[in-house]
This record gives structure tokens, sequence and C-alpha cells, in this order.
């Protein structure tokens, strides 16, 4: 495989959309040691679609699409796999630490296992990306990875969510919690309900419908600012976070929500 082909496929992925940053000359360790491996996660990638109904019925959470991913990814080699660091004095151990990490690939590099850590942030609070980064940090200064990945909402998927969500909520004709009901959309809170019942009231005077006040809050309540997004990451890194460790980070693109 020539550098023109292995470079041309992280072109793909932004050909398609996909926000791709690489850090700490992670793009020069991917294209010479891990093609293979930068060719399994390009094909798993360039493959994955949710479908808003997916995105609806999971009320924010990891949707069915995600999970297709990690299979996608595990039926590769992209393994969970606990790392653990033990130190000793004299034979005497002194220190224990443990690394869970969602998907490693393994790969024999100059008959050398050398490794690269994964973790998928579809929709949880912002600060699991300190977590992540800190990790592939620590476990790439004692020697146990090589690059750190981190694959989350790209920016334009973030910007497009309200659009796609209202564009739902106006097809299906919601009028009510119970028309949500039948799409597969769990029971809100009582918080929730009462959150968009007030918005409801509000929008009236301004002409809304039920529909654009249910896709206002769900997109806020569950897809907010506070959440793991590309901008959110991006502020890490800029903040040196996880640094020096060789770092490909990725944003899903909007092109992925399928209608």
């Amino acid at each position: 495989m020539n550098m023109n082909r292995k470079v041309l496929m992280l072109d793909t992925l932004k050909a398609k959309g996909f926000d791709v940053l690489c850090l700490s000359h992670a793009a020069a360790i991917l294209t010479t040691d891990f093609p293979g491996a930068l060719v399994e996660l390009e094909e798993a990638l360039a493959g994955f679609s949710v479908p808003i109904a997916e995105i609806i019925g999971s009320g924010g959470g990891e949707a069915e699409g995600t999970q297709r991913l990690r299979k996608a990814l595990s039926d590769k080699g992209w393994a969970k796999t606990k790392f653990v660091i033990e130190k000793s004095i004299n034979g005497e151990k002194r220190e224990s630490i443990s690394h869970e990490v969602d998907h490693v690939r393994a790969l024999d590099v100059d008959g050398k296992s050398r490794m690269i850590a994964l973790e998928i942030e579809w929709n949880n609070k912002d600060p699991f990306f300190d977590r992540d980064l800190e990790n592939f940090k620590r476990l790439h200064a004692e020697g146990a990875i090589s690059i750190g990945v981190v694959v989350t909402r790209g920016s334009t998927l973030q910007a497009k969510m309200p659009e796609m969500v209202l564009r739902f909520a106006k097809e299906k004709k919601v009028e009510s919690f119970d028309t949500l009901k039948s799409f597969g959309v769990k029971a809100p809170t009582e918080r929730q309900q009462a959150a968009v019942e007030k918005r409801a009231e509000q929008g009236r005077a301004a002409g809304k419908s039920f529909a654009e006040c249910w896709a206002e809050h769900f997109v806020s309540d569950k897809f907010g600012a506070a959440t793991t997004h590309w901008r959110k990451l991006q502020d890490r890194v800029d903040r040196g976070v996880g640094n020096p460790c060789p770092l490909l980070l990725i944003g899903l693109p909007e092109g992925i929500v399928t209608f």
C-alpha cells in the first residue's frame, strides 16, 4: 500500500463531512505503522449510519446505530481491553492502576505488539473527554499504546441536530406525548413533561406547535452544549489535555443520520 493511498483514507472521511484532526504526529504514525488498522477504521466509519428514529427513540442516549459501530469495530479486532499497570520496588508491589478502554487494536510492528486505543463518545457529559484523554496520556507514557482515538458527534451533526429532530416531529405529526410513544420515544419524566408543556404554553403566543416546542426541548435536554461533541473535544486538546499522546480525533457528520 503506497503513501498516497494511506493519506487518501483520511481524505475519504473528510469528503463525507467527517471532522478529522491528527495531533502529535498521529497521522505519520498511523500511515507508517498502522495502515491496516486505518483501513479498518475507515471502513467501519464510512459505512456508519443512524436512522433519526433511533436517535429519537434512544432518548439521546447511545443509539442502536452506535452499538452497530461498536460491533463493526469489535468484529475487526478492536476489542474491549483492560490495562493493568503495576509498579514495584525490589520485588515489592507498590502501585497497581487499571484502565479499561472500549476498543483496542493490537498489531505487530517490527516484531513487537503495539496498540491503538479508541473511545466512542456519542452522548455523555463532556468531562468524559477529560477522562479519555488523560487515560490515553497515561497509557502512552507507560508504553502501553501508540495512538489514542476519540470518535464523537461532529460539528455539523451537533449544529444540525435541532433541524433534524424538528423534521422528524413535523413529518410524524407529533402533537402530544401520546403521539411520541407510538414512535418508541421513552415516556418523559415529570420534569421533562413540565418543561415541554411550559415551553408549549409560551410558544403558542408566537404560533409555535407542540412539535416545535418538543423538538427544541429534546435537543437542549439531550444534546446540549455540555455533552460530548466536537467543539468540546477541541476545547480540551487546545488546552493540552492528553498531550503529548498522539491523537486522532474524528467527528461524525450530519450525513450519518438517515430519514
